[in-house]
């Protein structure tokens, strides 16, 4: 397969304008966060910590939009579904922990901004959204818009990820005015809620008996869909030299066993994900901190 890929060239194998989009992110968030940091009203630095979830998550949105994975995503239905788990649900983790609260209050608690997000960030109002949102982004023929044309593509995937971060804020926001699950207990019903709601795509993508996107099993869709993240001359040479009319050429998979696979790795990252923030979830809940009880005072008044 990796040998077929190289057909498409350097630049749809790597995106290098967007490599240098990610980098600059990452310079800007040092500058911010370091040396400038007080021209932007900042105080501590971020932690070590904070450090590794931002840089951690940087590259793996270049991995899922930048690299080979991404040209995949127009070939096959599974390798889409796996930059879908990472970008809307293991990236906005990732940013959230990433970024110093001192950054997200300046943003976020804008007269404008503020209100709109209470209301989105309603427990009911952020889980309806988003996972109703990722489930009609799956609908055949709104799928194969999106892939029919780049600013749509982009478009589209710039509000799921909006509401792929909104979507945690109300169990783990970093402005706690917006984080309104506080008690563990609802925070494990809150993600359990989630897991169940994006059941329902998963299932009809994994259960259908025929493939569903014609950006996988139609020619004139797919060529349409590649040309995304691979440049038109190349694309053009390609399909009158070697005649590429379909992912045949690169995964031994039929286009209804490259679907099934797609909905059951959605599912499975999306449950290990989730599995993840509701084990630390219950660690912290019964860790010895939190179930320390106050000591009974040293002496008795003899009054």
């Amino acid at each position: 397969m990796w040998l077929n890929l190289q057909l498409f060239g350097f630049r749809a194998l790597w995106s290098p304008y967007f490599l240098i989009f990610v980098v600059g992110i990452g310079v800007l968030y040092y500058l911010i966060t370091g040396p400038l940091r007080y021209k932007f009203g900042g105080q501590d630095k971020p932690t070590v910590k904070q450090q590794f979830f931002f840089y951690g998550g940087l590259i793996l949105l270049y991995i899922v939009k930048g690299s080979p994975v991404d040209l995949m995503t127009h070939i096959t239905l599974t390798a889409h579904m796996i930059q879908m788990a990472i970008y809307l649900i293991v990236f906005p983790i990732f940013m959230v922990k990433g970024i110093p609260t001192w950054i997200w209050e300046k943003v976020l608690l804008k007269p404008v901004i503020r209100p709109i997000l209470k209301v989105l960030t309603f427990p009911l109002v952020s889980i309806v959204l988003f996972n109703g949102l990722f489930s009609l982004y799956h609908i055949p023929f709104i799928f194969d818009f999106s892939k029919s044309s780049p600013i749509a593509h982009a478009t589209i995937h710039l509000i799921l990820l909006i509401f792929g971060f909104l979507v945690w804020f109300p169990i783990m926001s970093p402005v706690k005015e917006f984080e309104q699950i506080k008690q563990p207990l609802w925070k494990i019903f809150y993600i359990f809620g989630n897991g169940l709601l994006i059941t329902p795509a998963c299932v009809l993508i994994i259960f259908a008996d025929t493939p569903l996107f014609a950006a996988y099993s139609s020619t004139g869709a797919w060529l349409q869909a590649l040309a995304l993240c691979v440049p038109g001359d190349v694309l053009d040479g390609l399909a009158a030299t070697i005649k590429v009319t379909g992912p045949e050429l690169f995964t031994s998979m039929s286009t209804l066993e490259d679907q099934q696979l797609g909905g059951i790795i959605m599912k499975i990252m999306q449950e290990i994900a989730y599995g993840v923030m509701l084990a630390r979830i219950f660690f912290a809940w019964f860790s010895p901190e939190a179930l320390k009880v106050d000591p009974l005072p040293s002496t008795v008044s003899n009054d």
